[in-house]
């Protein structure tokens, strides 16, 4: 009897550890916007503020890279769909659109994805889906509505808007392809390895596409303004770089060892909650009550989508099956 006890106990230590770190990723991922629009706003290119980003995370992630470099042999497809899709794709958009329509507004449009996920599990693999996972797609539709006040014929930028999108369709791309081959858990590359080679991935891509080589690097040592607070440039890179990319992406990825993937993928979803908060506070970016009501209602559709698919093997109708798995792996954008 007494083991059980110290089991139970070690058991609600892990799911406590595992919900901290989760949250410490929603937290880190959320404020990237936060830091990335007064760059944007002093004068760099949002590619460029992507570069810096992810070539800075790569250099960080670098002995881990080497450390697992048999993956490269392995799974190439993978480690190349995440640095293109994961990486590059879904920062350069979500960058992109953030200097044009707000970053809470930007990232409510980028958690599309689990939406968007379910429609390509439907209509294109031809498989079923739960009548809950279909009601979560209808509810963050119906919620984007209202924090895009389609009411009054967008009043955001369009094509920041469309941005966003670029930026969940993305996500959708890498959790596709990352759900290919995931049911053999023997064969399952490190997530750690898989991360710093995204990076590596995702920085040789964005050189070419971004040319930094090109960049106004004497933003960099200057400050930057946000909502009226000088901010030093180089703060604001340090804090998007080590904490918003390297912390962001390993708390996100160890959580999902100590905690289901549905307990990780809800609390994923305060990621938005958290980067329109910061927004909110930090750069004024004020939303009025529609738009938060309807913010609200596209988290509740994200959470049923995730929450409402069954485990693996499971002969039910499935949501998105691994594909939930890396939504909660990423914790991205």
């Amino acid at each position: 009897m007494p083991v059980r006890t110290s089991e139970s106990s070690q058991g609600s230590h892990g799911r406590g550890m595992g919900l901290g770190l989760a949250l410490a990723s929603a937290l880190a991922f959320g404020g990237s916007g936060v830091a990335a629009k007064p760059l944007i706003e002093a004068g760099l290119d949002p590619l460029h503020v992507v570069w810096l980003r992810v070539a800075g995370a790569a250099l960080v992630m670098l002995p881990l890279a080497l450390r697992h470099r048999a993956l490269v042999r392995r799974r190439p497809a993978l480690l190349a769909g995440f640095g293109l899709l994961g990486v590059a794709g879904v920062q350069a958009f979500y960058f992109a659109s953030i200097s044009r329509i707000p970053v809470g507004v930007a990232l409510l449009v980028e958690y599309l994805a689990p939406a968007l996920v379910l429609g390509w599990v439907r209509f294109v693999q031809r498989r079923p889906v739960t009548r809950a996972a279909a009601l979560g797609v209808v509810l963050a539709v119906g919620g984007l509505a209202c924090v895009v006040e389609v009411w009054a014929g967008l009043s955001f930028d369009a094509l920041g808007l469309l941005l966003a999108l670029g930026a969940a369709c993305c996500q959708v791309g890498y959790f596709v392809l990352s759900d290919q081959g995931s049911d053999s858990a023997d064969e399952a590359p490190d997530p750690l390895g898989v991360i710093a080679y995204g990076l590596l991935v995702g920085a040789a891509v964005l050189t070419v596409v971004a040319r930094p080589w090109s960049m106004d690097w004497a933003v960099l040592a200057d400050s930057a303004d946000m909502n009226g607070t000088p901010v030093a440039a180089a703060l604001l890179l340090s804090w998007i770089v080590l904490i918003a990319t390297v912390v962001a992406y390993v708390t996100g990825v160890v959580s999902v060892r100590r905690l289901s993937p549905q307990v990780a993928g809800v609390v994923a979803c305060l990621e938005a909650v958290i980067a329109t908060v910061l927004a909110w506070v930090l750069l004024g970016e004020h939303l009025s009550a529609p738009q938060i009501i309807g913010g609200a209602i596209v988290l509740l559709g994200a959470f049923i989508a995730q929450s409402s698919a069954p485990s693996k093997g499971s002969a039910e109708p499935v949501a998105s099956g691994g594909v939930e798995r890396e939504l909660s792996a990423r914790g991205t954008t």
